[in-house]
């Protein structure tokens, strides 16, 4: 009743709770103070959000390069498994798994934190469902490459590849809600611990199953299935038997109940961030279909891999923003999170302009790691341009994703993405590169163009945003979203009477 009565007097006063009265009497400090202090909280998040995605990237890259040097087609057939096949069925795992961070988060700030445990096993049983239903496309990649015209030989590889990689995809549908469980608790140290293992654990996998038993692309499979499933156990024993004991309260019956409005704020999720991850998935796939495909292929998905290192810290800061709107949000307390997000947006872009002097430096250098094809390394040479346009964009444009994500804005960006991404980005790319004969460089700056119109819609959006309204509302949208009914206390005296029924692990 007070949060109730603290946000009516917001929306009849118009004025926010300053980012003191939400965390702390603090008239005296400065804005260099508040900045610091801010920092510190996203970094504390941000930090090892950081680290565990260039470990799980690394992975990737990893398989990537010891493919790469057992042939063209090998790392071809890798890059469009990990780019398109795998990266399509990620894109809606991780979006399905995006509908935590908004209710799990602002469920932290309202004090809901029993109902934690009940979302992310809601969010199992979508995910689950959904990886049952994308299994076809693992099975049929090869016909479905060769329906967007990609050549016999790759096809064929890659169809081999994606069957072996149906244990990854179940991985990722029980990873996922958990990473955002966590992530909403700030507990992300343990992911970091996790993350690196099973980093050093896939290297020493690869290096056997593929150097030493010589498996080829079998031993690369191997590898990435054992990997993912040693990771995702390390997250359920650490949910299990750590420190998550008020939000981990064993299996419950309450996770069939609300699946409708879980899953709605699921599919918004998962639209909303598949259309941003497919869209550079077809820039492989158009690439597949210019005159010489491989070194195409080979050469742009080299450039995408260090484009994927690199948003590795936006994409920190995407989570740790979510976690910082959602909870102050859920709190009461707009404020703060409008400030949060002026300090993130400026941090990631500073970041991203010095990536942009490494990339300029490297740009004969970087593709060894991947070939010793020199025609692919000069070929990867020139998209450098291209490359650091888009490392500049995307370290403001996945910052306001994380703002988004942490206001509850899914549907909406899904919206934009589509107009962008699709009606504007993808046509001019085709234009570009097929009509103009720009080839490669030409489907990239087309697509990139998408990129700059979504950038500029997203910071107008964040800008014009109300955030007393939206703190209002943060209650609102954890009782219809969640499908909880009510508060804490309701959901207590639920417990109470028999309706949560937990079975400890």
């Amino acid at each position: 009743m007070e949060a109730d009565s603290i946000k009516s007097s917001l929306l009849e006063t118009k004025q926010e709770p300053s980012v003191e009265d939400c965390h702390r009497n603090s008239s005296h400090h400065s804005l260099i103070n508040e900045i610091w202090l801010e920092s510190k909280k996203l970094w504390l998040i941000a930090g090892p959000v950081i680290f565990t995605s260039i470990c799980f990237y690394s992975m990737g890259a990893v398989t990537q390069a010891f493919a790469g040097h057992l042939g063209n087609i090998e790392l071809a057939a890798v890059t469009i498994n990990d780019a398109v096949i795998g990266g399509l069925a990620m894109g809606i795992m991780v979006g399905m798994g995006s509908a935590l961070e908004t209710l799990c988060g602002q469920a932290v700030g309202t004090g809901d934190i029993q109902m934690l445990s009940v979302y992310m096993q809601r969010s199992w049983i979508i995910s689950i469902a959904t990886a049952i239903v994308l299994t076809p496309l693992y099975i049929f990649a090869g016909l479905i490459l060769k329906a967007f015209g990609q050549s016999e030989d790759i096809s064929q590889v890659t169809q081999k590849f994606c069957i072996w990689m149906l244990p990854q995809l179940l991985a990722f549908a029980i990873y996922f809600p958990v990473q955002k469980f966590l992530q909403a608790q700030s507990k992300v140290m343990a992911m970091a611990w996790i993350s690196v293992i099973g980093l050093i654990l896939h290297i020493f996998l690869c290096w056997i199953c593929i150097v030493k038993l010589g498996w080829g692309l079998a031993g690369a499979a191997v590898s990435l299935n054992i990997s993912w499933w040693m990771i995702t156990l390390g997250q359920l024993i650490y949910v299990a038997c750590g420190p998550c004991s008020d939000a981990w309260r064993g299996l419950s019956m309450l996770a069939f109940k609300g699946l409708g409005a879980f899953v709605k704020l699921s599919m918004a999720s998962a639209v909303m961030l598949c259309l941003e991850s497919w869209y550079f998935t077809v820039l492989i796939v158009l690439t597949g279909n210019l005159k010489n495909p491989t070194v195409a292929i080979d050469s742009m998905s080299i450039c995408m891999t260090v484009l994927g290192w690199q948003i590795m810290i936006p994409m920190g800061f995407n989570a740790a923003i979510s976690v910082r709107v959602s909870n102050e949000l859920g709190a009461g307390c707009p404020k703060a999170a409008k400030f949060s997000t002026v300090v993130v947006s400026f941090t990631s872009m500073v970041i991203g302009i010095l990536s942009i002097g490494v990339i300029y430096i490297t740009k004969d250098y970087f593709a060894l790691l991947f070939t010793d094809s020199q025609e692919v390394i000069k070929a990867s040479s020139k998209f450098s341009t291209l490359l650091a346009l888009t490392i500049l964009l995307y370290s403001l444009q996945i910052v306001l994703s994380g703002v988004a994500v942490g206001s509850g804005w899914q549907a909406l960006v899904a919206y934009v993405n589509i107009g962008c991404y699709y009606i504007v980005g993808m046509p001019l790319g085709f234009v570009f590169g097929y009509k103009l004969n720009l080839e490669g460089q030409g489907i990239w700056t087309g697509m990139l163009l998408g990129v700059v119109m979504q950038t500029l819609i997203l910071t107008i959006i964040t800008y014009r945003t109300d955030w007393i309204k939206e703190a209002s509302q943060a209650e609102d949208r954890i009782r219809i979203w969640g499908g909880s009914g009510g508060h804490g206390k309701q959901k207590e005296q639920e417990q109470e009477n028999g309706e949560h029924t937990p079975f400890h692990v």
